[in-house]
């Protein structure tokens, strides 16, 4: 039998044998459902709850806004719009040394139900969504140009650095407990009123509009007869 050269050998094509081929195709196709895996997909909302965002209060639209204000504040939270129907507060927080924390609070009052009377009672629904920003310390190094000769520049470290916080996350905040607490406490302030809470401002109903008063009838007195004039 004449001897095989090594040229031969690793010039001739690899050949695999067919009862192979279905192993080798399930290996490829968990290498590749391995590599999709590892990609993180977007979980889409469930709208299942209402009760984490909203609560229902007896009072108009401006009270609750103003209860709602009061309450952003007295937690150290510093108000930075607030009217009738609206109130936004911004509070940072520093949990480490390179990190920073912002949150930033939005309330909405609404008027729940129709424009009854006054007498039939107010009912404002309120909603509030807690965003939270992360920012982390950034450093960087300073460098300067040198110019030498015959290389040409260089460029070499100047010995200072930059430093920056740059947002590293943002995330609206869904604990419950979280958004309870604070609903709890604007119903303190509701409970509380005060003389400078705003009145409610309820449209009164036509039958109840205050009406003229009616003009007072005139009053006669009785003129005795005078003498016989000549």
């Amino acid at each position: 039998m004449p001897p095989t050269s090594s040229a031969a050998f690793f010039s001739s094509p690899a050949r695999v044998p067919a009862f192979l081929f279905p192993s080798l195709l399930s290996v490829l196709v968990l290498a590749g459902c391995g590599t999709l895996g590892t990609r993180q997909a977007f979980e889409p909302e469930d709208f299942d709850s209402t009760t984490t965002h909203t609560r229902n209060y007896a009072a108009s639209e401006a009270q609750t806004c103003e209860a709602a204000r009061r309450a952003l504040l007295s937690q150290g939270y510093m108000v930075t719009a607030a009217n009738a129907d609206l109130v936004t507060a911004r509070k940072s927080f520093q949990p480490a040394a390179e990190t920073h924390v912002e949150v930033e609070f939005r309330v909405v009052c609404a008027r729940q139900g129709g424009t009854g009377s006054a007498s039939a009672g107010r009912s404002t629904v309120a909603f509030a969504t807690a965003l939270q920003d992360r920012y982390g310390l950034k450093k960087g190094s300073n460098s300067a140009s040198l110019g030498v000769g015959a290389i040409g520049s260089l460029s070499l470290p100047f010995g200072g650095s930059n430093e920056a916080m740059v947002k590293v996350a943002s995330q609206t905040l869904t604990d419950e407990r979280f958004y309870d607490r604070f609903f709890t406490l604007v119903e303190r302030f509701l409970q509380g009123g005060g003389p400078d809470m705003p009145a409610d401002a309820a449209p009164a109903d036509v039958d109840d509009a205050p009406k003229p008063s009616a003009r007072p009838a005139a009053t006669t007195f009785p003129v005795s007869p005078s003498p016989n004039r000549g």
